[in-house]
């Protein structure tokens, strides 16, 4: 009998590093890594202070024993301010809110809260690699649900009209796409998951990373509440991928759900890390916008130097991220054997992926022109 370890695909991303550290040991200039999607900017220092403080708590257990299974009751008022603020969406933060260890843990959380083995479940094509792996825990079933390029990778309910989901899961900003929820896409992504009675889960890992306007809930859309989750993440908004925590908002009962298999599981997250985001989302946000600039800023260099050696790549709407379709004889192989730059390649992202590539924002300024340049000398070498 196959358990759930081994029903798991194989750790894309672990791929990535393996091959970029196997490059590193062979002779040739330093390898740039634009493959990674680990945020590069600090979190607000306000926010490490407030973790520092509580870390430096022992004289009760209050922040090095256990945590609140369900986690600070302030913490995830705050949340619900946030949303106020930022979306106009008003939650519950006793029915609707959940911290999670992370968005990460998040999916699959919600896949196994909502998914019974053999269902199925809409995955997004391109789409993020783990989610498959929520899916296989689970014994779930797969189906992709195409984003064509033709449409601005915005998903194609026609396509899967003949299937009855569990789990419908979304993620705009989307990674890898680098493309915002367009006006409509989440009305029709509602009104599916209604017909079907299914949840519908949005990824809001990348919504403070909007570029051109801000990035919608889900929840802002009449009806949500009754079919609709939404992950989001700390990681790349504040800059704290390693703090591990976020959380789930939105329909009740699966929050309730989740917030059940915490119990059972992960016990909840570090107390001075809570006490650290509480600081981040009550305190400025000049961060989050200085964050934001910095990916536009870089956005704009990285695809400039591209268009001006002839690449037709499209600006990326959002995320840290820029999704570009690789020219006949280039692949991400070649460009990290022979120009010493790494790529994430777009196959390990869905069939739709196979010959784009992701290139990441989330470098140092002077990597990230060097990673063009030699990007731009490969396509100087195909053309």
């Amino acid at each position: 009998m196959r358990t759930a370890v081994d029903r798991l695909p194989a750790q894309f991303f672990t791929g990535i590093l393996a091959d970029v550290a196997a490059a590193r040991q062979a002779a040739g200039p330093p390898v740039v890594d634009l493959g990674r999607g680990n945020p590069d900017l600090p979190p607000p220092p306000h926010a490490i202070r407030a973790l520092q403080d509580a870390a430096a708590q022992t004289a009760t257990p209050a922040v090095h024993g256990y945590p609140p299974f369900a986690g600070l009751p302030a913490l995830r008022a705050a949340i619900a301010e946030r949303y106020a603020a930022d979306h106009g969406v008003t939650l519950d933060p006793d029915r609707e809110v959940a911290v999670v260890p992370g968005t990460k843990t998040g999916i699959m959380l919600v896949t196994l809260a909502t998914a019974a083995p053999g269902q199925t479940v809409l995955l997004p094509d391109p789409g993020y690699p783990d989610y498959h792996s929520a899916v296989a825990l689970a014994a779930a079933r797969t189906v992709p649900l195409p984003l064509p390029d033709s449409a601005g990778f915005q998903p194609d309910f026609e396509a899967v009209a003949a299937e009855h989901p569990a789990l419908v899961v979304l993620n705009y900003p989307s990674n890898p796409c680098a493309v915002a929820e367009h006006p409509g896409t989440f009305e029709v992504a509602v009104a599916y998951a209604r017909d079907r009675g299914a949840v519908l889960l949005n990824d809001l890992a990348y919504g403070a990373l909007a570029f051109d306007a801000p990035a919608r809930s889900v929840l802002a859309v009449d009806g949500a509440r009754d079919v609709a989750v939404e992950l989001w993440s700390a990681s790349k908004i504040y800059g704290m991928a390693g703090w591990r925590v976020g959380f789930l908002v939105g329909r009740a009962d699966v929050v309730a759900r989740v917030q059940t298999l915490i119990d059972h599981t992960t016990a909840g997250v570090f107390a001075a890390v809570q006490h650290g985001l509480l600081a981040a989302l009550g305190g400025p946000q000049d961060s989050v916008d200085a964050a934001r600039e910095t990916y536009r800023r870089r956005r704009d260099a990285l695809v400039g130097v591209l268009r001006d050696a002839g690449a037709q790549i499209t600006a990326p709407e959002g995320t840290f991220y820029a999704w570009w379709r690789l020219p006949d004889g280039l692949d991400a192989a070649t460009l990290l054997r022979e120009h010493r730059v790494a790529v994430a390649p777009g196959a390990g992202f869905g069939a739709r992926g196979a010959g784009w590539a992701r290139l990441s924002l989330a470098t140092g300024d002077d990597d990230l022109r060097e990673g063009a340049r030699r990007l731009a000398a490969a396509l100087a070498v195909t053309s």
